[in-house]
């Protein structure tokens, strides 16, 4: 049975922790859906895997793309797709015209904008009269990264109560769920309390109700891992080796054999 953004509501009440992790293609989607991740997210991550140094870069019409792909291997996931850098950000209309495509041509069910000032507020409130779902992202936002950098956010007290009123801003809004990225625990802690709706961390804690971190730092495949991450195995070691024992074979005339 497929999850929905009402079952990932449900979860939270029941206190039953979401698992979340990013898909850029129809085999990674594929085998997280069969391992059983609740959520699937096609994340701007996906510019790391594309040769870029930052998610700015990232276009509609290559989420698109990657989309479709992962559509076709998720059954029983949540399929959530982030809007790329400027294609949300410049008007309301703008904002309907990127999400419907997402909706209507790569079969996504939720759409991520990051955010939670005004303007944004009033853009997510309108897609989801719209019947849009979409998910809130709130702390450190990677599209932000020339204004913020990828520094830690809430550290100052300031910051936090801002963090706090977006996070609750959003969910009245309408929004089902919250990404929360590098902020500190304890104010994760303190808007999942806040919210009836789920909060999903990365480098946020232990406190949300649900985690999420990019495949390709869980699988060991990144250059960089970022410090909150955890690499589960290595598959860049892994792969390097078979493709160096392949070479030898072929090379010394071993493979293929007669």
């Amino acid at each position: 049975m497929a999850i929905t953004t009402r079952q990932l509501i449900q979860y939270k009440q029941q206190g039953r922790p979401i698992v979340a992790l990013t898909a850029w293609d129809y085999t990674i989607a594929q085998l997280l859906d069969v391992a059983g991740v609740d959520l699937i997210l096609v994340g701007d991550s996906m510019s790391v895997i594309l040769g870029y140094n930052t998610t700015l870069p990232l276009t509609l019409e290559e989420t698109l793309h990657h989309a479709k792909a992962v559509r076709r291997g998720v059954r029983h996931a949540l399929m959530v797709v982030d809007l790329p850098f400027l294609t949300y950000q410049e008007s309301i209309q703008q904002a309907m015209h990127s999400a419907g495509l997402v909706l209507k041509e790569a079969g996504g069910q939720a759409v991520k904008l990051e955010g939670g000032y005004a303007a944004m507020v009033e853009t997510i409130a309108r897609l989801v009269q719209a019947g849009i779902p979409v998910m809130g992202h709130v702390g450190l936002t990677p599209q932000s990264v020339h204004q913020i950098g990828l520094r830690q956010q809430g550290k100052t007290e300031t910051d936090r109560q801002r963090i706090l009123q977006e996070a609750i801003a959003l969910e009245q809004a309408g929004v089902f769920s919250i990404v929360l990225e590098h902020i500190p625990s304890d104010l994760a802690l303190e808007i999942t309390d806040k919210l009836s709706i789920p909060t999903i961390g990365i480098g946020a804690g232990p406190h949300c109700d649900g985690q999420v971190l990019v495949t390709s730092d869980v699988l060991g495949l990144s250059e960089k891992q970022p410090p909150f991450a955890k690499a589960y195995a290595n598959l860049r070691e892994t792969i390097t080796k078979a493709v160096q024992d392949y070479s030898f074979e072929v090379r010394q005339q071993k493979f293929p054999q007669k």
